[in-house]
């Protein structure tokens, strides 16, 4: 239990310094979107962090760092590439909040910065669980997990793929993006990044004690589908391809995917 906590506490240091860092190289860049690329690459050092201080058995520690790596990683890339490629402007979140920081803008988003390395720490409690489990062998609810992350994985690269591809086509200029998985959600690439966090909780769950862990894929999902996900991502597309988008929302499944509906 002392190691558990002091765990934590070098993880909150560790997320402290991150994240000062990356606040000031998003003053000197003028860019504050790049927190949400820390952010996810964070969880990989997190995960490198308890892989390290933990003694756990080693084929699991490895399997679940493998995971985390292979999630974490394709993600900050992605996110890298779209910042970069926008930069200077900054995702709309951003504009918003710097409006409503107004002169108050450097240390509101220190404080910002801030609660995002404590959440990182937080969430990342679920990886901590199975990578400090000592038991050799795995159970059936640990496979479920791996599997289910890793299917998910695949099922959200996929749909950034797609999305990608379907943008890139000047042919598709103001059309909804309704190819491949985006014909059966409207946010595919919603639904398998929270699959890959029930995936992760799965995994945990293997570990004795480890249940109270389920607040960190309800938490993924709640912000994809009430906060930063859908939300914005259903006004911007409004705002852009209006009546097109409408007709798509009417027809297709906002999260979850499966069938159009018919005469829609």
């Amino acid at each position: 239990m002392e190691n558990f906590w002091m765990q934590i506490v070098g993880a909150l240091v560790l997320m402290t310094l991150i994240m000062t860092v990356t606040w000031l190289f998003a003053r000197q860049w003028d860019n504050y979107s790049i927190v949400d690329v820390v952010w996810s690459l964070s969880f990989s050092l997190m995960g490198c962090f308890y892989f390290l201080t933990s003694q756990g058995w080693w084929l699991r520690k490895a399997l679940v760092l493998l995971v985390i790596l292979l999630w974490s990683l394709r993600l900050s890339y992605f996110l890298a590439r779209r910042i970069y490629s926008h930069h200077p402007n900054e995702d709309s979140r951003y504009k918003t909040l710097r409006k409503e920081y107004g002169s108050q803008i450097a240390s509101r988003f220190f404080l910002f910065f801030q609660y995002q390395g404590v959440s990182v720490v937080l969430l990342s409690l679920v990886f901590l669980e199975p990578i400090k489990n000592g038991s050799e062998g795995f159970s059936w609810i640990e496979c479920i997990g791996f599997s289910l992350s890793l299917f998910s994985l695949c099922g959200e690269g996929i749909a950034d793929a797609q999305a990608q591809k379907f943008k890139s086509n000047p042919e598709n200029s103001g059309k909804v993006c309704d190819v491949g998985l985006w014909r059966y959600s409207r946010h595919p690439n919603y639904f398998f990044e929270s699959m890959i966090w029930w995936g992760f909780y799965l995994t945990a769950v293997g570990t004795s004690g480890a249940l109270y862990t389920v607040y960190a894929p309800l938490t993924i999902l709640f912000i994809l589908v009430k906060v930063t996900g859908i939300p914005p991502s259903e006004s911007q597309a409004l705002q852009k391809r209006g009546e097109a988008y409408r007709k798509y929302q009417a027809r297709t499944s906002a999260f979850v995917p499966w069938f159009p509906k018919k005469g829609a």
